[in-house]
């Protein structure tokens, strides 16, 4: 075993980063940069543990939901190393917990809830915000997300002012005159710890579970 197995950017750990880089893009529908930094070194991993990762990945599209910037750190991940060595696709031998952050700008809100298996998250929220569907865009308005929606037949839209909080792991939208809220379903792998409006976009923070 070479000395350089045993360092951070040894050939091993190059070939888990590359490894890493394709399995992150194909989960994805679309990814418009991706940076992934491996800690640990190449002898961890061929016992098959390494000890994190950091990725920074920018206009992300996953499942529909239109991401401008992603910030995730993981905890120890648990590899089959034989297989990728052996030039196999990367493959989890468990579930591993990621934390950070995701971006989003009020155009990838809007792409993402009119996309047809966000479509009706979108509508409900119009129904239950301002009473009116279908939902038709949202936009940032100083540090306030605006809601509109167009009641069916009429010209005009129905906007409403909202800010957005962490609420029991989920994210809650709040009216920021009177007393609406929505608090949006969140699957139970995620957990958001902080939700708030900055430099003109949502801005979420959280931990999830990651299954192989």
């Amino acid at each position: 075993m070479s000395s350089s197995d045993d360092k951070p950017g040894g050939p091993v750990m190059q070939l888990l980063a590359s490894g890493l880089q394709l399995w992150v893009r194909q989960q994805c529908q679309s990814i418009g940069s991706l940076d992934i930094q491996l800690q640990g070194t190449g002898l961890q991993l061929l016992r098959g543990r390494l000890a994190g990762v950091q990725l920074l990945a920018r206009r992300v599209i996953y499942k529909d939901l239109h991401f401008e910037l992603v910030e995730l750190n993981s905890g120890p991940i648990q590899v089959h190393s034989g297989n990728l060595l052996k030039g196999q696709p990367l493959q989890l031998e468990r579930a591993f917990e990621i934390q950070g952050q995701v971006s989003l700008t009020a155009d990838g809100l809007t792409r993402s809830l009119s996309a047809p298996q966000w479509r009706a998250l979108g509508d409900g929220l119009g129904e239950a915000l301002l009473g009116i569907v279908p939902l038709v865009e949202l936009r940032m308005c100083r540090d306030n997300l605006v809601f509109a929606a167009r009641a069916l037949g009429t010209p005009d839209l129905v906007e409403l002012a909202t800010t957005v909080v962490a609420a029991r792991g989920s994210i809650e939208i709040n009216s920021v005159v009177g007393n609406v809220s929505s608090r949006l379903p969140m699957d139970p792998s995620i957990h958001i710890s902080d939700a708030r409006i900055e430099a003109g976009m949502v801005q979420l923070i959280g931990t999830a579970q990651v299954s192989p």
